[in-house]
């Protein structure tokens, strides 16, 4: 195996990691003070995790293989922009905002989490194919979420409002959208290319 897929297949299983430990740690405390950003930010590490792991396994694979798991990825991205929707429909009904300190914390720590697996995966997001990038993308846009997150847990707590939170969450969903497009036209690239190669 290339030199470089080994290092890379080292990093992302780290990385998948880290998302996993972290999902269970937020996922559990959206539940607990009912936040909807939280909770599509849980299910994004959630996602993170799948989309490292197959990473991993998918280095060791073809070209073309890749380059359709590539593919498969632009949709599993997809997942945390339903869970999204489905939650804040059941918050806009009763916009209470969360718990502020309890959300801040997890914010944070979900800010930190992402922002050590985007500096993780920066140095291999040039790596050939599209699912590093589709890693990287992720961790990327995870950190720009909390972020926003943090804001909104102020903002809510100067107004007394949930909306902060609602609106957070479906930005969440929005970025995952445009990951996912940004991956799907990578993997289309990819196809193309050996497509051309073969031929």
């Amino acid at each position: 195996m290339d030199p470089k897929d080994v290092a890379v297949r080292r990093v992302v299983l780290i990385v998948a990691a880290l998302n996993f430990g972290y999902f269970v740690v937020e996922f559990t405390i959206a539940r607990i003070i009912g936040s909807v950003s939280l909770f599509a930010d849980s299910v994004d590490f959630l996602e993170d995790t799948s989309v490292n792991l197959l990473v991993f396994f998918a280095l060791a694979w073809s070209r073309r293989t890749r380059a359709t798991v590539g593919g498969a990825l632009a949709f599993v991205i997809l997942i945390p922009a339903l869970a999204t929707v489905w939650t804040a429909a059941q918050k806009i009904m009763q916009p209470t905002p969360p718990e502020f300190t309890a959300f801040s914390l997890a914010a944070t720590g979900a800010l930190l989490v992402n922002l050590g697996c985007a500096i993780l995966l920066a140095r291999h997001r040039q790596h050939p194919g599209s699912m590093v990038r589709a890693a990287w993308l992720s961790a990327r846009n995870d950190s720009l979420a909390n972020i926003a997150m943090i804001v909104a847990a102020v903002v809510g707590l100067i107004f007394t409002s949930g909306w902060p939170d609602i609106i957070v969450g479906v930005l969440i969903g929005l970025l995952n959208v445009d990951a996912a497009r940004a991956v799907w036209r990578t993997a289309r690239a990819e196809r193309l290319t050996i497509g051309e190669s073969e031929n």
